[in-house]
Formats: C-alpha cells, structure tokens, sequence
C-alpha cells in the first residue's frame, strides 16, 4: 500500500459503541460492477481491490458492505477480504442481514430463525472471528410492524459473541424504541439527503438526541437510489457545487455530513477518482445560507424500499 494521508480527519469522528470511526466512510455495493448487484458490467477485480486499499490510505476506517452484495462474478465481502486481510486493528467493518439472495440472485427476506445462517455467511466472507457492526435491514412491508423477534435473534448473536455491535436500517422512530428496549443500539442506517422527507428528518434529530450514529444510504444518489444519481440535479445543488469549484455529490454529501456531528456518511463507488472526491467532501463548509437554499429544493422524497 502507498503511505497514509488521512484526508477524513477533517470531518471529525464518532463512536460506533466503543469503536471510534472518521465520519466519512465507505460503502462497498458498487465494487462488484457498473451497476449493483447482478446488472451493469463486472469491475475490474485489481481495480476495485486497489480502490479499497486506497480508500483505507486516505482515512476511512468504517465500511459498510453485506453478503448480498454480489454479482455473477463478483462478491463485495470477498473483494474486501482480499484487499484488507489481515485487517487494520482500527477497521471497523459493518454488515446488513435481513435481506439475502439465492445464487441465481433471486432475492428473499431473512425469518428471525435464518439470521444466523446471514451472519455466518458474512463471517465465513469475511475471513472474520466476530462482525463489528451487524444491522438489521427491515423490509418495506414491515416498518409499519415489529422487528422485536428478528432484532431479539441478533441479540442473541451478539451475547454469543458472533457480533460487537447492532443497529438497524430503514426503520422508523417506533422501531427505533423497540429495538433500544431489547438491546444497544449504536447507528440507524435509512435512506437521507437533500430529498429526505419530514419523516426521515425527525429519525435524523432523534437519533442526535439520543447520541447514536445516523448513517444515511442514497445521499448522493438521492432519488435515483441504486441507479446512481438522477440526471438532472436541482439547480440549487449545481449553483452550489459551482460556487465552490466542486462535483454535485460533493455537494451533497457536505450538506448530509453539516446534518449533526453524529451523522456518517458511506459513500460508494469503483472508481478511485470518485473516491477521492467523496473523502474530500468532508473537508467542505456550506455556509448557512446554502445548507437553507438546499433544504428548500426538497422536490423528490425518498420512498421506503429495500
């Protein structure tokens, strides 16, 4: 690996339970192709394992990934496994269960019994004793339910010593309680950014009051969620981004991070330059009145998938 230069120290860091992370991240979907999972073109193995080594030379200490992510000839945790092992002792790895995928890719959604079967995959992926981070994934048919018995079976796992560390993702306040009241929390990981409706702003607040991470997914990619970023972004992002000499997503992922020191981001991409500009977003100050002239171009609010 090159030497380090920590380009993420600018941003600040927070605390996953007793594990200390800069607050800009990285999140490993887009590693395995052009497109997530099993559509657009394979990347480059080399490239993407030199994307993940240069990533960790450039500061980030937090990488958020999950067995699912995976194409036909491409696996994320055994991208990172490759690149990273033997892992930095300040490496905090998070994953998702809850969600899985068949070999052919046909998705299904986890019952509380099949967790382990997740978490040992990740494990095995991995090449790890224990996951850092696990969280919970709830489906869009369930944020109006409980997820008691699927985050009760994590719990589990965690007093089994499987796991450091749980959260949960794309959930709402209630869901939030629920959990607390069952074990730790330590992140919440929903979709936010520029878009983000009332609801995922309260989430956003709540979290702050109760000192826990808020990690936003989709921040760059806004609506366009796994399909990257829409084209035609707000002329208030592009006014923006000019004004500075800055891209779009740099933009945007400043104005996510500028939401509360408790709040991380993970960005993701394949491409090294992309990953450049994402570190250095965390080093760019709005100023007041363009974090206000953002929030104001809310046109398209995130829906609640997967």
């Amino acid at each position: 690996m090159s030497p380090r230069t920590n380009i993420a120290a600018p941003a600040g860091t927070w605390q996953l339970g007793d594990l200390t992370v800069n607050r800009v991240g990285f999140g490993a979907m887009r590693l395995t192709g052009t497109a997530p999972f099993d559509r657009g073109v394979p990347r480059d193995r080399d490239r993407s394992i030199g994307v993940l080594r240069r990533a960790v030379e450039l500061g980030v200490n937090h990488i958020d990934t999950a067995a699912f992510y995976f194409s036909a000839t491409r696996s994320a945790n055994e991208l990172i496994n490759r690149a990273l092992a033997p892992y930095p002792e300040e490496l905090v790895i998070a994953t998702k269960v809850g969600p899985g995928r068949d070999p052919s890719g046909a998705w299904w959604w986890a019952s509380p019994a099949q967790l382990r079967g997740q978490v040992e995959e990740n494990l095995r992926q991995l090449g790890r004793d224990h996951l850092d981070v696990v969280n919970l994934r709830v489906p869009p048919s369930g944020r109006t339910g409980s997820l008691g018995e699927h985050f009760g079976a994590l719990a589990e796992l965690r007093d089994a010593g499987l796991i450091r560390h749980l959260g949960i993702s794309n959930v709402t306040s209630g869901q939030l309680t629920e959990a607390q009241a069952i074990a730790p929390v330590v992140c919440v990981q929903n979709p936010y950014g520029i878009e983000a409706a009332s609801e995922e702003r309260e989430l956003l607040r709540l979290c702050g009051e109760l000192g826990l991470a808020f990690v936003p997914f989709f921040a760059i990619a806004g609506p366009g969620r796994e399909a990257g970023p829409v084209a035609g972004d707000s002329g208030a992002v592009r006014a923006v981004a000019r004004a500075h000499g800055v891209s779009v997503a740099q933009v945007r992922l400043a104005w996510t991070l500028q939401q509360g020191p408790h709040v991380l981001a993970i960005p993701g991409t394949g491409d090294p330059d992309h990953l450049a500009q994402n570190m250095a977003a965390g080093a760019l100050r709005l100023s007041e009145e363009e974090m206000a002239r953002l929030t104001r171009c809310r046109t398209a609010p995130y829906e609640a998938r997967s």
